[in-house]
């Protein structure tokens, strides 16, 4: 251990303490776990519980366990450095996690939870503080009372903090399985949410009694092997609904609840494994996709090969097929074929001038123009201030478009686009012979 130097305590276990240290010839940072029984022999070192699934498990989401040292009958496990742990990351919040954040962290536990059941373990005692967190990784880490999927039964009565303790271990059944790492997963997911646990029992019984008031009273027979089952019954002696957890847990989206719902089942049965959680929609919500916008230019490459059109004559459009402009000069020009001009009122102050362009081959586009104040020979045109320009299209309507002190003939600005055989109305106290 002369090549560690422990810097600081970082937390105290039942079975052992964990320090922050520095490698003196790498300088890494790494995580010393001392633990507080000694060991004589190397035998029993090397086949705790800890060590033997550790070595078995490598996954970016299974905390890494580099070096095992025994050093005067002390034993050192030797980890990689986590700045925090899942507990301290809640305790220290100012407010909620966004559900995105909470579906990110939840991902990769039931990665590593799928990497550890499919390698034949389960950890038995997955809590907050069992999860550490650097920037956006959360890794599983304390594995001491990790057991074998293939070991027999009677286990173990004491697994896992209370507050994440499935129905089951509660009942001191003979035998459990990888589900109760999923119950513990759904108590962490509601807690992500509320920031605070939502089964903190103060006692075993409590306990039960905590998870009955929320989940409501269970069906008996899904514990046929649990040997504290009357204790069961005395708490729920008469029945007990379920709570509505969309209140409970008034943050979480629909998706979220049905995930906790699902994970914090009684039947041990009904719970899915670490592998069906990540399919469900709760974690695929942020993959829809919007429905795409329509690209006008899609399928008709001729438009994308020539330069657009900057300055466009309103008599020359719709002459070429490729006319896609960004500017135009509007003048009127009563006598070009392509255009219809519609009836103006014989001696009215104001005439309305309707022109219609027959260019139809953008249906889904609108164009909206508004003209500059031009002048001819420096000299503005007396124009009446309200003279209006607008457009009307078969899929935006628009209010005219006021242009104040604007007449002669000028540029128009508009967005980006084709005429979808647009009807453009121009109000202006001149005659129609003269220039807009």
């Amino acid at each position: 251990m002369d090549r560690y130097k422990l810097l600081k305590e970082l937390g105290d276990g039942t079975c052992g303490t964990v320090y922050k240290a520095v490698n003196r010839e790498s300088y890494e940072i790494v995580a010393v776990k001392k633990m507080k029984r000694k060991y004589y022999f190397w035998e029993e070192c090397v086949n705790l519980r800890e060590v033997k699934s550790l070595r078995r498990m490598s996954h970016p989401n299974i905390i890494k366990l580099k070096e095992v040292v025994r050093e005067n009958n002390e034993l050192f496990f030797i980890f990689e450095y986590m700045e925090y742990n899942l507990y301290q990351l809640m305790k220290e919040r100012h407010r909620p996690f966004s559900e995105q954040e909470i579906r990110n962290l939840l991902t990769q536990v039931l990665q590593g939870l799928t990497h550890m059941h499919r390698n034949g373990y389960f950890h038995r005692d997955l809590k907050p503080e069992n999860l550490l967190v650097t920037n956006d990784v959360i890794k599983i880490a304390d594995f001491g009372l990790a057991r074998e999927l293939s070991s027999m039964p009677p286990y173990t009565d004491y697994v896992s903090t209370r507050w994440y303790r499935a129905p089951e271990v509660l009942l001191k059944s003979s035998t459990y399985t990888p589900a109760i790492d999923m119950w513990a997963v759904g108590a962490v997911l509601a807690e992500l949410f509320n920031l605070c646990p939502i089964f903190p029992g103060e006692s075993e019984t409590d306990q039960l009694y905590k998870i009955c008031c929320i989940l409501g009273a269970p069906d008996w027979t899904v514990f046929p092997e649990a040997k504290n089952i009357t204790q069961l019954i005395n708490i729920s002696y008469s029945e007990i609904l379920p709570a509505n957890l969309s209140e409970i847990i008034p943050n979480a989206s629909w998706e979220a609840v049905d995930l906790i719902r699902q994970l914090c089942s009684w039947d041990p049965l009904k719970r899915p494994t670490a592998e069906q959680a990540l399919q469900h929609p709760f974690f695929h919500v942020a993959l829809s996709v919007p429905r795409p916008i329509h690209d006008p230019f899609q399928n008709k490459p001729e438009y994308t090969k020539s330069k657009p059109n900057l300055e466009l004559n309103l008599w020359d459009f719709d002459s070429k097929p490729d006319d896609c402009f960004l500017g135009l000069t509007l003048a009127v020009n009563p006598g070009v074929s392509d255009l219809e001009m519609g009836p103006s009122v014989p001696g009215s102050a104001r005439q309305d001038i309707y022109f219609c362009s027959s260019f139809q081959d953008h249906p889904q586009q609108s164009v909206f123009w508004s003209l500059f104040s031009p002048c001819r020979n420096g000299v503005p045109h007396p124009v009446d201030p309200s003279l209006s320009l607008s457009f009307s299209s078969s899929i935006t309507q628009q209010p005219p478009i006021a242009v104040p002190h604007s007449g002669g003939f000028g540029l128009a600005a508009l967005q980006p686009g084709i005429l979808d055989g647009p009807l453009l109305t121009v109000s202006s106290p001149l005659q129609p012979s003269h220039y807009l």
